[in-house]
C-alpha cells in the first residue's frame, strides 16, 4: 500500500470520530496507561498489520505485538496488543477495530473462494464494486487473503464494455478504436454477452475477454473457440457456493464484486486491561493480559 495515502486516510478517519474531542475519554486521567488486546470472536484471516501499525504510530502507542497478514486465526487468538495513554487507546479504537474488521472480513472471504475453487490456473480476483475512499485498503486485503487485483482505476485498462460497444458501434470497431488510441502497455479488455460477440471479438483480437453470466457448460463450449493467447475472464451470478463448478475450465480469471461489496465483518473485539479502575495492580507490561 501507499503509505502515504494510507496515513492521510487514517487522519481522516480519526478526525471524522473523534471530532472536537472525545468527551468520554476526557474523563480519565491524561497520565494513565493501559495495555489493550484486541482478540479474535470467529476464526478468520487476519489482514490489517500496516494499518495498525500506522496507526500507533500517529497515536503515540507501543505496538507490543501483532498478527501477521493472511495469518489464519481462531476465536480466542490475540491478535493486536497495545500500549500507552488509555485516553489515546480509547480514542483509536473505533477506527481500528472498524478498518481491521473490514479487512480481516474481506481477506477471510477471498481466501474461503480461492480454497472452494481449489485451482491454482484460475485467479480469483477483486472488481471495482468497492466502498468509495476504501479502495485501496479493500484490494490490499484481497492480495492479502489468497485473491489478484482487477484494476484499481479506470486509467489502469481498456475495459470495453456493453455501454461503451453500443456507443462505438460494435465490439470491432471499439476495440481497434482503443488499439488506435492507447499506448502498447495499456491492456484492451472487451466484455460479450453471446457467441455471436465472442466471435467477432476473437477476430479483432483484444488481450483479454470477458464471458459475462455463462454457465460451467457454456464456458466450456466457448472457450473452444478462443486463442490461447487471449485470457479469458468470466464473472457475473459466482459466489462461494457456486465457484468450485469452474474448476477445470480453461479460464484465467474469475472476478467476484462479493469479495468486497457485500462482505461481513470479522467479529473481534478490544479489552483494556490496567487503567483506573484497577490503579493499585496496575502493570504496563506487555504481560498484562
Amino acid at each position: 500500500m501507499n503509505t502515504i495515502y494510507l496515513r492521510e486516510q487514517l487522519r481522516q478517519f480519526l478526525i471524522e470520530d473523534i471530532g472536537y474531542g472525545d468527551l468520554s475519554s476526557a474523563l480519565i486521567d491524561g497520565q494513565d496507561e493501559s495495555v489493550a488486546t484486541i482478540v479474535a470472536k470467529e476464526q478468520g484471516i487476519f489482514c490489517g498489520k500496516p494499518i495498525v501499525e500506522e496507526l500507533a504510530t500517529m497515536q503515540r502507542l507501543e505496538l507490543v505485538s501483532c498478527q501477521e497478514d493472511g495469518r489464519a486465526v481462531t476465536p480466542g487468538d490475540e491478535l493486536i496488543v497495545l500500549r500507552g495513554k488509555t485516553r489515546a487507546i480509547l480514542e483509536t479504537e473505533r477506527v481500528l477495530l472498524n478498518v481491521i474488521q473490514h479487512t480481516s472480513g474481506i481477506a477471510t472471504m477471498t481466501r474461503q473462494c480461492v480454497d472452494a475453487l481449489h485451482d491454482d490456473a484460475i485467479h480469483v480476483t477483486d472488481t471495482r464494486k468497492t466502498t468509495p475512499g476504501l479502495r485501496m485498503i479493500e484490494k490490499y486485503a484481497v492480495r492479502v487473503g489468497g485473491g489478484y487485483n482487477h484494476r484499481l482505476r479506470l486509467d489502469d485498462a481498456v475495459m470495453i464494455k456493453d455501454n461503451h460497444i453500443v456507443a462505438l458501434g460494435g465490439v470491432t470497431n471499439a476495440i481497434q478504436v482503443a488499439r488506435e488510441r492507447v499506448g502498447h502497455t495499456t491492456p484492451i479488455e472487451v466484455e460479450v454477452e453471446s457467441f455471436e460477440q465472442l466471435m467477432e471479438a476473437v477476430q479483432a483480437d483484444p488481450d483479454i475477454v470477458m464471458l459475462d453470466n455463462r454457465t460451467p457448460d457454456e464456458l466450456r463450449e466457448w472457450v473452444r473457440h478462443i486463442p490461447t493467447h487471449i485470457k479469458i475472464e468470466v464473472s457475473g451470478g459466482i459466489t462461494l457456493e457456486t465457484i468450485d463448478d469452474y474448476r477445470g475450465i480453461r479460464i484465467d480469471v474469475i472476478s467476484l464484486g462479493q469479495l468486497t461489496h457485500s462482505v461481513r465483518a470479522f467479529d473481534c473485539s478490544l479489552n483494556l486491561q490496567g487503567g483506573m479502575k484497577d490503579a493499585t495492580t496496575r502493570n504496563t507490561s506487555a504481560d498484562v493480559r
